[in-house]
């Protein structure tokens, strides 16, 4: 485990990194992208900060926090319903206008409403989980390879809680909670896990934050007891705002997660000095995607003999192909050019 004395001793020594980071936090105007947002303001020294939701009214309070506790960072607010494939385009289009190189995208995107369908056709919750994050990272990605320091991916979903693939229902529609979560979550790390073969200088994070208050239930079809319980609960299980948010952003800079190529300064933070980089998805220590749980911690064995299985038997190939066809046919192309 990652003590939270080592998250926030690491975490002040973010001012070692050059300053002007520039990070987009996709799902940043609540729930861990809010909190993460919030406490990257208060290291980074002289940040450009995008912020990517569809709530213009919470945009406007936390980057007037963000700006009174960093008053030489820039925030800018970028809405849009980012379970749209076009929608995911256009913010890239802005943000490709406005910058030449991007340090870091954390995406915490989501949604409980599993019934629904988007407008581009396909079941909302899924999307939002995997289409969305999968098009800003391809998007992005060339962005990211240009960033002269950190450069790095954090996906915030489900970690460590990867299970079975039914390749028969990718969006596991009808399947109970925890199914779904472990199916979501298997499919995420290996989408990164691609995503870092195709791009070895960027490293990439998949995690798990546990339990957090957030606005992810507010679109909750799922059993209303289930939720009440939920909510009842939440004072005495949820890890709080200002710890998940340290948390995330050690997640985000530190060289603990290095890129498997060209580590050097694209690493993060070094802290401790004789700390070793985290064991990454396949088993081996610093190999560029990590899959990790809400300590800091790599997944246990157990997943990373599932995942390794996935790889052998074609699963991983054909998680990507799937994903990938969708995108081509709602936008013609696998990703902005």
């Amino acid at each position: 485990m990652v003590s939270l004395s080592q998250v926030i001793a690491s975490n002040q020594r973010i001012a070692t990194l050059p300053p002007g980071l520039v990070a987009v936090f996709v799902g940043g105007t609540s729930g861990v992208g809010e909190y993460t947002v919030k406490a990257f303001a208060r290291y980074a020294v002289s940040p450009r900060v995008y912020i990517v939701g569809r709530s213009q009214e919470a945009a406007d309070r936390i980057i007037a926090e963000c700006q009174q506790t960093n008053p030489a960072g820039c925030f800018t607010f970028l809405p849009g319903d980012v379970s749209l494939l076009a929608t995911v385009d256009e913010v890239c289009r802005e943000i490709r206008e406005k910058e030449s190189a991007i340090n870091l995208l954390v995406e915490t995107q989501g949604t409980m409403a599993y019934s629904r369908i988007t407008a581009e056709g396909l079941p909302l919750a899924f999307a939002t989980a995997t289409h969305s994050r999968l098009r800003f990272i391809l998007n992005l990605l060339p962005l990211l390879q240009k960033a002269r320091s950190l450069r790095r991916v954090v996906s915030v979903l489900a970690a460590s809680c990867e299970g079975p693939i039914d390749m028969t229902n990718m969006p596991a529609l009808g399947f109970a909670l925890y199914k779904s979560r472990d199916q979501m979550a298997s499919i995420q790390t290996l989408l990164l896990e691609e995503a870092c073969r195709r791009a070895p200088d960027v490293s990439f994070v998949h995690t798990v934050p546990g339990v957090v208050r957030g606005g992810i239930t507010r679109d909750a079809e799922s059993n209303g007891l289930l939720i009440a319980v939920f909510n009842l609960l939440m004072p005495f299980v949820a890890t709080p705002a200002a710890e998940c948010g340290e948390r995330h952003v050690f997640l985000a800079t530190s060289a603990v997660y290095p890129p498997s190529q060209g580590a050097g300064k694209g690493a993060g933070v070094v802290y401790p000095e004789n700390s070793s980089p985290c064991r990454g998805s396949d088993g081996k220590a610093g190999s560029g995607m990590y899959t990790v749980d809400n300590k800091g911690e790599a997944s246990p064995a157990k997943v990373e003999r599932l995942l390794a299985g996935f790889r052998a038997d074609g699963t991983a190939t054909k998680v990507w192909e799937y994903i990938e066809a969708d995108m081509k046919r709602i936008t013609g192309q696998h990703c902005q050019q």
